[in-house]
């Protein structure tokens, strides 16, 4: 079979099964297929609902190529404006930690940037923290900052993390591959979808310079409620980080 008649079936098998971008998709699982028998494999792997990027081995994240192994969070592209904005703000020989690194992808970009600063991860997930180590991250594993090292209290110059913020009754509503397949613990936010958020703007001050930056990914109902906790926790010029879209996906703030 020629390749555009393979594609032609691979995009209907795809469309299908409900994938909303089944040519691009296709086109990926070409590319990344070895023999015929994979190519089905695959196919048949994203028909059930697996994500393409575990079938794939990778996501292209702000331009970089991220490994991303089956059982890890999926970066997605509504986050790359607050990547982007995280090796803004990060000084040329500073110091970034990603919080909830997943894969990486955050890091990677913050490193890709600012190769000369100093960029680490945590990281409660050990097949987590794996993934994104074998992509050069420097990872510290346990929740949010309890396990950076406490000689770097202090000394951050940015902090990010794309933490779980959805509302536990809200889960329900994401789309059925992200239900069945991504982790729970990398979504559920609890009964607000704010109370890892939470953990992490109160406790980060301990790590933060002066002047040091915090951004953190929320959705758009719950830029209120995150204001007054970065408010309390002594952040100034907050800030909205908004996704390609224009839609609100983070909010930053600096240490006063």
């Amino acid at each position: 079979m020629d390749g555009s008649r393979s594609l032609a079936t691979i995009v209907a098998t795809l469309e299908g099964a409900g994938c909303i971008a089944a040519t691009e998709e296709a086109e990926e699982l070409l590319a990344a297929a070895r023999h015929g028998d994979h190519l089905d494999e695959m196919v048949c792997r994203r028909v059930t609902g697996e994500p393409l990027a575990w079938i794939t081995g990778s996501v292209v994240f702000c331009g970089l190529d991220v490994a991303v192994e089956p059982g890890t969070y999926v970066p997605r592209w509504q986050s790359e404006r607050l990547a982007w904005r995280a090796t803004q703000l990060l000084p040329p020989d500073g110091l970034g930690v990603d919080l909830c690194t997943g894969s990486g992808a955050i890091a990677m970009v913050m490193r890709s940037g600012r190769p000369r600063a100093r960029v680490v991860g945590t990281e409660i997930d050990p097949s987590a923290a794996r993934c994104a180590r074998l992509q050069g991250v420097e990872v510290y594993e346990g929740s949010l900052c309890e396990p950076l090292p406490g000689e770097l209290a202090g000394q951050v110059d940015v902090m990010t993390g794309v933490l779980p913020y959805v509302p536990s009754n809200a889960l329900h509503l994401l789309p059925r591959d992200v239900q069945r397949f991504e982790p729970r613990r990398a979504l559920d936010g609890g009964r607000r979808g704010l109370a890892v958020v939470s953990d992490a703007v109160t406790t980060s001050p301990r790590w933060l310079k002066r002047g040091g930056w915090l951004l953190i990914e929320i959705g758009a109902d719950q830029v209120y409620e995150t204001t007054t906790l970065f408010a309390n926790s002594g952040f100034v010029d907050l800030e909205l980080v908004e996704d390609g879209d224009g839609d609100v996906r983070g909010l930053g703030g600096r240490l006063l």
